[in-house]
């Protein structure tokens, strides 16, 4: 008789993630029918006692905000790579118990980055403070040879980054928000905002601009993104990040790493396709 094997998403909110949509295309290519991939609403204050009533059918979870420092005390260890920013986004759970927090934002995003052919820039400017950005700080550091500015709008946010520069060995330099127009001229912008932040940056995009990674997926494209793919830059979405982690969740989870990332970037395509298309029926 074969096992059932549990796997989910957790945040809040939740009924947004595309996660699930990824997740189950993957399975579906692998021939894993007896595995399942679901969403539950989990804040910080219920994470744990979600946590206590997983049974050994489970072998993973992914987390989305607010949870992904909540759950390191939850955990047994965690990665290298989630120590340096303090955030787990995949945990793997094994059948003698033990959980293990790993990050895959950081490697997805320098994955994503390498498949638009960006593996070495000299400078890069990041839009933004929040938690995403220490996630970029983080993979900046693997292929940034020189300075990374931050453009934030709060001395705290300033002080923040340039923690987090110290902590990953990334010589940060702060901009107020107020200058984000000059961050576009970086070979290299990565946008970790929220939805409708950076709009009106886009009348500012340089008639040769380098590559554009916008975090955001939905809705896609932001004006920002829209502009700089006018100008003939390269554009890294929120879409090829959340494939790319996703792919290397599914190896952690499965043991199995032949997932092709054209079926996880596919399937979240067409799900983002039948949401607008559901939008528009409804206007």
């Amino acid at each position: 008789m074969t096992t059932i094997r549990r796997a989910a998403v957790l945040g809040s909110p939740i009924s947004h993630s595309l996660s699930p949509v990824l997740h189950r295309a993957a399975y579906a290519e692998l021939g894993l029918t007896h595995w399942t991939y679901d969403r539950f609403e989990v804040d910080e204050a219920g994470l744990a006692e979600f946590m206590a009533g997983l049974d050994p059918t489970w072998a993973g979870l992914s987390l989305t905000m607010p949870l992904k420092r909540a759950v390191i005390p939850l955990l047994d260890s965690i990665s290298e790579t989630a120590s340096s920013v303090e955030a787990v986004n995949t945990v793997v759970l094994t059948e003698d118990g033990r959980r293990t927090g790993d990050n895959t934002d950081i490697p997805g995003m320098v994955a994503a980055l390498r498949e638009r052919g960006v593996e070495k820039v000299e400078s890069a400017a990041v839009l933004g403070a929040g938690a995403t950005a220490s996630s970029a700080l983080a993979a900046l550091s693997k292929i940034c040879a020189g300075p990374v500015t931050a453009y934030v709008r709060s001395p705290e946010r300033a002080r923040e980054m340039r923690g987090w520069g110290e902590r990953l060995g990334v010589d940060v330099r702060i901009a107020d928000w107020a200058e984000a127009g000059g961050a576009l001229s970086a070979p290299l912008v990565v946008a970790t905002t929220p939805a409708g932040t950076t709009d009106a940056l886009a009348a500012a995009v340089p008639e040769r601009p380098g590559t554009l990674f916008d975090v955001l997926y939905d809705p896609w494209p932001t004006h920002l993104a829209a502009a700089w793919s006018r100008s003939c830059g390269a554009v890294v979405s929120g879409l090829d990040l959340l494939a790319h982690q996703a792919l290397l969740q599914i190896g952690q989870f499965t043991g199995i790493y032949s997932t092709s990332i054209e079926t996880l970037r596919g399937a979240g395509m067409e799900a983002l396709r039948l949401r607008s298309d559901r939008g528009r029926i409804c206007e």
